[in-house]
């Protein structure tokens, strides 16, 4: 079976490649923009097809190359405090591309199965009753972010019901792990520990709202969920991934430093302030645990040394670039 990635060099995009060609996919295609932008470990397993997503007839000849019998769409704009920056560019980079991807399959009058990715920040601005969150809770997005899946994702259930499309859309709530941007929490915190532990930098983690509570959930386990819902999951329908327990980011960070023989000040930056935060996020994934039986399976504890494991790798590795022996 073919299957094609968008965003496959993304944080999510190289975990699901890994998983798939783990579990036996020997037919993997990835979409970049350019070619040789693959990564190293991918780069020899998966066959690369390139276009611009915003260009509707590269994104035709890329689908025509690849012919998919799935499409995991994880290509977008990720990061909430670019969406406040480059409101536009967010909203064009997350629908034109989910829709460039749905006109190419009518079409070429494909059977494809597409899984949309959207987000947790749909649900938005939640109230204390919408707790825990299901598929039914009202959208009120609190951020450009959110308002662009949230389009992305009524596109793909339009396109099911007027053109029978064999779309599937999936609402992640937060998901963390080694290789994320540093600009997301848990990154950014392993990090300045990291280079904390090397000497590289004051002994002092800048940090944003740590009493907001969010539903983490390791991106190994989210992929898996993923391919779950394309082997078992009904066309049309929406699911929501999470773990299911609210824990305070300033517990994530407790870890990390549990984790650390170091001892570190914390400043509060406002900076790294969001103009809106939610104070608490918990998932219900009811609907995903009773049609494929997923449960995450990796604990946090875990996740979070391996996410300090890494960041001490890429710290380490760019100080010898930057002052070789």
């Amino acid at each position: 079976m073919r299957v094609l990635i968008t965003g496959i060099n993304g944080f999510v995009g190289n975990y699901l490649a890994e998983y798939l060609l783990a579990q036996g996919h020997h037919e993997l295609w990835g979409l970049t923009r350019a070619p040789g932008r693959l990564a190293p470990a991918l780069a020899e397993r998966v066959t690369e097809v390139h276009a611009d997503l915003s260009d509707a007839e590269a994104t035709m000849r890329a689908i025509v190359a690849a012919r998919p019998a799935v499409i995991y769409h994880l290509a977008g704009q990720p990061f909430v405090p670019e969406s406040f920056r480059d409101p536009a560019g967010t909203l064009s980079t997350n629908t034109l591309g989910a829709l460039h991807i749905f006109l190419s399959l009518i079409e070429l009058r494909s059977p494809t199965r597409v899984l949309v990715i959207g987000t947790n920040e749909e649900y938005g601005k939640i109230t204390e009753g919408d707790l825990p969150i299901n598929e039914q809770t009202p959208l009120r997005p609190a951020n450009p972010y959110g308002v662009s899946k949230a389009a992305q994702g009524l596109l793909a259930l339009q396109y099911h019901l007027s053109h029978a499309l064999d779309t599937i859309r999936v609402r992640p709530f937060t998901h963390i792990g080694p290789r994320q941007n540093e600009r997301f929490v848990t990154a950014s915190f392993a990090r300045q520990i990291a280079r904390i532990e090397l000497g590289l930098q004051p002994p002092i983690v800048q940090v944003g709202n740590l009493s907001a509570q969010r539903d983490f959930t390791d991106v190994r386990d989210m992929v898996r969920a993923y391919a779950l819902i394309v082997a078992h999951g009904e066309a049309g329908a929406v699911y929501n991934v999470g773990a299911g327990q609210a824990v305070m980011i300033r517990e994530l960070l407790d870890l990390l430093l549990e984790a650390s023989s170091t001892r570190v000040e914390v400043h509060l930056n406002p900076e790294l302030m969001r103009p809106i935060d939610i104070p608490l996020v918990v998932c219900d994934a009811t609907r995903l645990r009773e049609q494929t039986g997923w449960a995450p399976q990796i604990p946090l504890r875990q996740t979070m040394r391996d996410i300090l494991d890494y960041w001490r790798g890429e710290v380490r590795r760019e100080a010898n670039q930057t002052n070789p022996a």
